[in-house]
């Protein structure tokens, strides 16, 4: 998109240095997740590092990619290093994570709330249609994870269990129709990450599985 068009959706609004800090917020959390299912797998030092950065950074980088774009990420080292330090941690104090299980799920359903609705808003500001941004949010919120699995040789567990991936949907879908209406402000991504961040509270808490096929 040509840089002198201004943005079309209302996370311009946001001050731009909570919206960073928000985002290597979420990074970092997803590159925990990463980090762990390394040190579960026995993988070392760099094989946690570049997974932390694989699952921080692989959602982000998918969007672009799809939409046609130089990886945001890659135009500020500041997400690769928060990435990497997130594995890093992972890898010295595994332990110690392990016990904070409960709080890492929680902020790990923030920092999909967030990537999900900043993945439908970086879309519609490259003119994407309205179902490929839901889809394209979505993506940015679990295509990390997606990735972490495959690489560990496993299904991905967004496929399998877990209120995951409708959450991000949800939350996408919220901004998407929000602009389509042309319903304006800061409320609208605001609403999108309330919601995608109750639904997957709500399946985390009761621990919430999409139907399956009968056995």
């Amino acid at each position: 998109m040509d840089a002198r068009v201004p943005p079309v959706t209302p996370l311009h609004e946001v001050d731009p240095t909570i919206l960073l800090v928000l985002n290597l917020a979420g990074t970092f959390v997803f590159g925990l997740s990463g980090g762990l299912a390394a040190v579960r797998a026995r993988l070392d030092i760099f094989g946690v590092m570049a997974l932390g950065v694989v699952v921080g950074l692989a959602g982000g980088i998918t969007r672009d990619v799809l939409i046609g774009i130089p990886p945001q990420t890659f135009r500020d080292w500041r997400y690769l290093v928060v990435a990497g330090g997130a594995g890093l941690v992972a890898f010295l104090a595994p332990r110690w994570l392990d016990r904070l299980g409960r709080p890492i799920l929680i902020l790990d359903g923030a920092g999909l709330a967030l990537f999900c609705v900043t993945g439908a808003s970086t879309a519609l500001d490259h003119h994407v249609g309205g179902l490929e941004a839901v889809v394209l949010g979505a993506i940015t919120g679990i295509g990390g994870g997606m990735l972490r699995d495959i690489i560990l040789r496993e299904i991905p567990i967004v496929l399998r269990a877990g209120l995951y991936a409708i959450p991000a949907l949800i939350g996408a879908s919220i901004v998407v129709v929000a602009y389509k209406l042309g319903i304006h402000g800061l409320m609208v991504p605001v609403a999108g990450i309330g919601v995608c961040f109750l639904i997957r509270l709500i399946g985390i808490h009761y621990d919430l599985d999409m139907p399956r096929p009968p056995e």
